[in-house]
């Protein structure tokens, strides 16, 4: 790896699962991932081989037959699979989201029900808070389920789902009482047949969405049409407590999103770099350059700056401490810096970073995703100042 991304008191443990994730994606994912991404294909052999390393149960305990890692390893381990491809971290991000929440606050009985397959793969995680008309505003979701007798009847419309076909569970955050505000949402565990059309009655997944980038993981929207659900599927047994779940969930899921811009930003740094030490301009490498040399340096820079704030926020939260400013910051940062490192990577390829024949042409449409991808850039700056102000 030479000395760019190092992380420094990892135990043997994860030292290994890291060096085997990193030979994977070198094997398993790098030689197909542009024709996989530019067919918008499902990576059925790469998640068939990531079930097979078992990263699925990463973060499950190992009384549920999970690897009981922290969220620093799988931070590091979605960092070496983005380098790979970033669509295949989305496939676990989101299971390990709803993993995280069903360990974290399901009930006894949830967690022997799911976590065992979870940890296996057989059950993949979903998550969904977001609809057509809210956005980063979650307060203002108008999915409603109204209780009848032992179960509730769920409508609405929920949107922006990564692995919403594929997904065989998805986390749901609803209203069970409008007039109680944050106080009044809850998450139901949402158990639905895989694919398009009405996966179970009352509940549709409409279709595909069409991407720029962040191709072969499906990203769906998510139908709630009377839907009936058994109170029994409430995250924790109690409603009125799903506001609190999700955003515990995003923070990780904000980790995850620095961990894959570091790992797209790598990439961008190795392409670029590889492409300056081999054309030659003017009786030597383009690396020789001042003007590319100062870009390369700026590049690697961004690239250790933007590892070390995740690693430092994934710590703080396997600590146990509060983290939602650090990964607010690392999210910000390693977003902000992953554009920008792509982008000088670009610039180093000249005119075949045009062509779709250089894999930086897949990063620099994956890129911009990570811009929005769970809560913008601006939100992230407001969460960093509302938090700083409160900290004086």
């Amino acid at each position: 790896m030479g000395r760019l991304q190092q992380t420094h008191g990892l135990s043997d443990e994860q030292r290994e699962i890291l060096a085997t994730v990193r030979s994977f994606v070198d094997k398993e994912i790098l030689p197909v991932a542009t024709e996989l991404e530019h067919a918008d294909a499902y990576p059925q052999a790469i998640v068939d081989g990531m079930r097979g390393l078992g990263l699925f149960g990463l973060m499950i305990d190992e009384g549920h037959g999970g690897l009981g890692e922290s969220l620093l390893t799988y931070a590091l381990v979605v960092e070496e699979l983005s380098r790979g491809w970033m669509s295949v971290s989305g496939i676990v991000n989101t299971h390990f989201i709803v993993a995280w929440m069903i360990s974290h606050y399901g009930t006894e009985a949830q967690k022997a029900h799911y976590l065992p397959r979870m940890a296996t793969g057989e059950i993949r995680g979903a998550f969904s808070m977001s609809e057509p008309g809210c956005g980063s505003d979650v307060s203002a979701i108008q999915t409603r389920a109204v209780p009848d007798g032992d179960s509730y009847v769920i409508t609405g419309q929920k949107m922006w789902l990564t692995n919403g076909a594929t997904a065989n569970l998805v986390a749901t955050l609803v209203k069970t009482d409008p007039e109680a505000g944050h106080r009044g949402m809850t998450t139901f565990l949402v158990d639905k047949e895989p694919g398009f059309g009405e996966v179970a009655p009352g509940l549709t997944v409409p279709g595909k969405i069409e991407k720029m980038g962040y191709k072969g993981v499906d990203t769906t929207e998510l139908l709630f049409d009377s839907y009936r659900i058994p109170s029994g599927q409430i995250l924790g047994g109690e409603p009125g407590r799903g506001f609190y779940q999700m955003m515990d969930g995003v923070e990780v899921g904000r980790v995850n999103v620095a961990a894959r811009g570091c790992g797209v930003a790598r990439r961008a740094y190795e392409l670029g770099l590889d492409y300056a030490r081999q054309r030659e301009t003017f009786g030597k490498p383009i690396a020789e350059h001042q003007a590319v040399m100062f870009r390369l340096a700026e590049m690697a820079t961004k690239v250790e700056a933007a590892h070390q704030m995740m690693v430092m926020a994934a710590r703080r939260k396997d600590s146990g401490e509060r983290n939602d400013l650090e990964a607010g910051m690392a999210k910000y940062l390693a977003s902000e810096y992953c554009k920008e490192v792509v982008e000088a990577s670009f610039r180093i390829h000249g005119g075949y970073a045009y062509s779709r024949e250089y894999e930086i042409e897949r990063l620099y449409r994956e890129a911009p995703m990570l811009l929005i991808g769970e809560g913008t850039a601006d939100i992230q700056k407001m969460i960093i100042g509302r938090r700083l102000l409160d900290e004086a």
